[in-house]
C-alpha cells in the first residue's frame, strides 16, 4: 500500500448538516461523543497501511486543520502524513472548488509529485469500517483503470441512489442517477457476480456507488485534463469514462451509512447505543478508530440512572436520568435532568467551580445542562449553556424551523441547539 495516495474529499459548505457546519467544516463535525467524522476515513486508511493522506476542503477548515495536526503526527523518518489542502487561488485558477473532480483537478500538480501507482478517493461524511487494501487489490487483479466501491441495495431504497449496471465479469457498463419506474427496473443486476449468495442477490438486485474510487495515476490525470469542464466524479467524469476505460465494481457488503443530513447523522449516532450489538461498533481491537488524545479524567456519575447510552470521558453527571443517548466529552449535567434520545456533544473546556457558582448567582448560565431540564429528540452542539428547568422537547412537533437568534434550529423534527448558544431558564422549545 506504499504505492497508494489517499485523497479525502471534505465536501462543500455542508448545507445539509447546517447548523452543525456553521462554524466548522463537515469532516470536523463531532461523532459518537469523542470522535470527528474525518476520523473514520483516516482510521480506515491507517488500518489499511495507507499512510499518505490528503484532505481537500474549503469551508471553515481551521478546526479541521487543528484536529488533524494534533491527532495524526507520524514520525519524520518515513513518507507518512495527513495534511489539509484548502481551496486557494493560483495563477491557473482563481475560483473555489466547483465539485469533487474540480477539487482534485486544482491540486493535481501537488498529487502528481508523489511516486505512486493509484489514487484512492474517499468521502469525508460516511460511517463504515473498510479494509482498503482488499479494494485496491481487486483493482489491480482486474487490470482496471478505475474501480468503484459499491453496496447492494434493495428495490425500496434504490431510487434514492446513483445506480450502476455490470456485466458477468463485474465491469461497469451503465450508470443511472436516481432512476424510477421502468428506468429503475432496467438497472437490475445479478449481484452474485460480485460475491453475494443467490438469496442475498434476490433481496438486493441493485448496486449503488459509495462515492469511493480507485484511479490509476495516469488515468485520473488524463481524465481531469481532457474534461476540464466536468466538475463531479460520480455524475460526469466516471460515466463519461466508461466507453474508453475499464471500470470495475468492488462489492462492500457491510454497514455503510451516508451521514450527510441532520436526520441521518442523528440516527447514526443513536444507533451506536443499540444492544446487544450495534450496526457499527467502535470496539474493534484489530481496526480501531483513532482520534485526538485529550488525557481527560474518568467520567463521574453521582446517583444517576443511565440506560443504553454512551458517555464520553471527563463528564460530571449528577442525579439525572439518561436513556438512549450519546453524551460527549466534558459534559456537565445537573440534578433532576432527563435526557432521552439525544446527542449531547459536550464541551471544549472546563469552567472552574468558583466561576460556575458565581455565574449562577449573577444570572449567567454556565456551560452544560442546568438542573430540572428535560431534553428529548435533540442535538446539543458544543459549549452550549442550557439553563434551569428548560424543556427541549419540540412541544409543537415542528418539522422545520430556523430560530438562530434564539439559539436553535429544527431539522426533520430534531431540535439542534447551536454551538456556544445560551438557552435561558424556564424556556420551552
Amino acid at each position: 500500500m506504499k504505492r497508494v495516495l489517499a485523497i479525502i474529499l471534505g465536501g462543500g459548505a455542508g448545507t445539509r448538516l447546517y447548523p452543525l457546519t456553521k462554524l466548522r467544516a463537515k469532516p470536523a463535525v463531532p461523532l459518537a461523543g469523542k470522535y470527528r467524522l474525518i476520523d473514520i476515513p483516516v482510521s480506515n486508511c491507517i488500518n489499511s497501511e495507507i499512510l499518505k493522506i490528503y484532505v481537500l476542503t474549503q469551508f471553515n477548515s481551521a478546526s479541521l486543520n487543528r484536529h488533524l495536526n494534533r491527532t495524526y503526527n507520524f514520525t519524520g523518518f518515513r513518507e507518512s502524513f495527513v495534511e489539509v489542502l484548502a481551496a486557494q487561488q493560483t495563477t491557473e485558477s482563481t475560483r473555489w472548488f466547483q465539485g469533487t473532480a474540480d477539487a482534485v483537478r486544482q491540486y493535481l500538480r501537488v498529487l502528481q509529485e508523489w511516486d505512486v501507482d493509484e489514487y484512492l478517493i474517499l468521502s469525508g461524511d460516511h460511517l463504515y469500517r473498510m479494509d482498503y487494501s482488499q479494494f485496491i487489490q481487486r483493482h489491480r487483479d482486474t487490470n482496471a483503470d478505475i474501480t468503484l466501491s459499491v453496496v447492494p441495495i434493495d428495490e425500496k431504497r434504490a431510487s434514492s441512489f446513483g445506480l450502476m449496471k455490470i456485466d458477468d465479469r463485474g465491469r461497469v457498463i451503465d450508470f443511472s442517477e436516481k432512476p424510477k419506474g421502468e428506468a429503475l427496473k432496467q438497472m437490475q443486476v445479478d449481484t452474485t457476480v460480485l460475491g453475494l449468495s443467490p438469496e442475498q442477490a434476490k433481496e438486493n438486485p441493485y448496486i449503488a456507488s459509495m462515492g469511493i474510487y480507485v484511479f490509476n495515476k495516469k488515468v485520473l490525470a488524463n481524465l481531469l485534463e481532457q474534461n476540464s469542464e466536468q466538475t463531479d466524479f460520480g455524475k460526469e467524469i466516471i460515466p463519461a469514462a466508461a466507453k474508453d476505460h475499464i471500470i470495475q465494481a468492488y462489492l462492500f457488503n457491510d454497514y455503510w451509512e451516508d451521514i450527510g443530513t441532520i436526520e441521518a447523522f442523528y440516527k447514526a449516532n443513536l444507533a451506536l447505543t443499540q444492544q446487544p450489538k450495534p450496526s457499527f461498533s467502535f470496539y474493534d481491537e484489530k481496526a480501531p478508530i483513532y482520534t485526538r488524545s485529550r488525557y481527560l479524567p474518568p467520567t463521574k456519575l453521582l446517583n444517576c440512572q443511565i440506560t443504553e447510552s454512551m458517555i464520553g470521558e471527563g463528564c460530571i453527571l449528577k442525579e439525572c436520568r439518561i436513556n438512549n443517548s450519546v453524551i460527549g466529552i466534558r459534559t456537565r449535567v445537573e440534578a433532576d435532568c432527563t435526557i432521552e434520545d439525544a446527542l449531547i456533544m459536550g464541551s471544549d473546556f472546563y469552567e472552574p467551580f468558583a466561576e460556575r457558582q458565581s455565574g449562577w448567582q449573577n444570572g449567567c448560565i454556565p456551560v452544560g445542562i442546568g438542573e430540572g431540564t428535560t431534553i428529548r429528540q435533540a442535538i446539543v452542539d458544543k459549549n452550549a449553556r442550557i439553563g434551569r428547568n428548560v424543556q427541549i422537547v419540540n412541544k409543537d412537533r415542528v418539522e422545520e424551523a430556523e430560530r438562530e437568534a434564539e439559539g436553535f434550529y429544527i431539522r426533520s423534527g430534531i431540535v439542534v441547539v447551536l454551538k456556544n448558544a445560551t438557552i435561558a431558564d424556564e424556556i420551552v422549545i
